[in-house]
């Protein structure tokens, strides 16, 4: 058993949290809301007052947080975590801030003695209540030895990236990736309809043919192909669209620090930023496909 206290205490954190108290570790909670905390506490969770007391004495601190200045206020702050935490504590972070957001706290980190692992995580909501997330880390490979049993009580495929940051970009291309799939497969379900065709036809085709991809499968963003993905339940998260919007808006950032072109990652920016600007922010992401059906979406 191990003393873990766990930061930010949302969507996906509770659940992570919770998990590692299923597992028999002791975890004290920390979050800025009342709400939360009131609620850790309520499933046996440790719910802290302050940074300083969730991570005395913890040996390992998982943070999982909205953004790069919540993640940077946490940890690099008079009373953040560098400055209040037990020496040799691991420090795992999984919020989604990119890469350079990441490195530069990580080597704040590695000034004041701590190893820091950028840990980001895919599967949503669902995988975090059931403990079926991915993990894509980055960071020191001892580390990683020493944090993969615990993140393998949270997660089902647990995969080291290498080098710092690298967690990051694991999870910025592969967000990139299924919002534009997304995105394209909205926009051929509804063509195919309106031109004759039913959800469910196009489906059994398209899943036996060269279309086939994980998001039509698996996260099929329109009614009625597979019941279990978000668009057969009015599009209950799931993953945010507001939250892919934040992603999408990271992967710009990075390409544009590095000179790489990003075509369709800068048209997906622009059609989640009309699907939050049009009230769907709070939707799953695959929302996508109400704003393509409108007909509503910038040309």
């Amino acid at each position: 058993m191990k003393r873990i206290a766990f930061i930010g205490l949302g969507n996906m954190g509770m659940p992570m949290a919770l998990n590692l108290i299923r597992a028999g570790h002791e975890v004290r909670g920390f979050d800025i809301s009342e709400a939360a905390m009131a609620g850790f506490a309520e499933h046996g969770g440790q719910s802290h007052r302050s940074i300083a007391s969730a991570v005395d004495g913890a040996s390992i601190v998982i943070s999982i947080v909205r953004n790069a200045n919540d993640v940077k206020s946490l940890y690099c702050a008079a009373d953040g975590v560098l400055k209040v935490a037990t020496p040799g504590t691991l420090l795992i972070e999984s919020s989604t801030i990119g890469p350079s957001a990441v490195r530069a706290v990580a080597a704040e980190a590695a000034q004041a003695g701590f190893a820091m692992l950028d840990a980001p995580v895919a599967g949503g909501q669902a995988g975090a209540r059931d403990a079926r997330l991915t993990f894509m880390v980055g960071g020191d490979r001892q580390a990683f030895d020493q944090a993969e049993p615990v993140l393998r009580q949270l997660g089902a495929r647990i995969f080291y990236a290498g080098a710092i940051g690298n967690g990051q970009i694991a999870k910025l291309c592969n967000n990139l990736i299924a919002c534009v799939s997304s995105a394209v497969v909205s926009e051929a379900f509804i063509l195919g309809r309106k031109l004759g065709m039913d959800y469910q036809t196009m489906y059994d085709i398209i899943t036996q043919s060269t279309g086939q991809c994980w998001t039509l499968t698996n996260n099929c963003p329109v009614p009625g192909p597979v019941p279990s993905s978000p668009a057969s339940r009015d599009y209950v998260p799931g993953f945010a669209a507001d939250l892919m919007l934040k992603d999408l808006s990271l992967v710009a950032s990075a390409a544009n620090e590095v000179g790489a072109a990003t075509p369709f990652g800068a048209r997906a920016v622009q059609l989640y930023r009309q699907l939050s600007d049009s009230g769907y922010g709070a939707h799953d992401w695959t929302v996508v496909s109400k704003l393509i059906e409108d007909g509503t979406f910038l040309n």
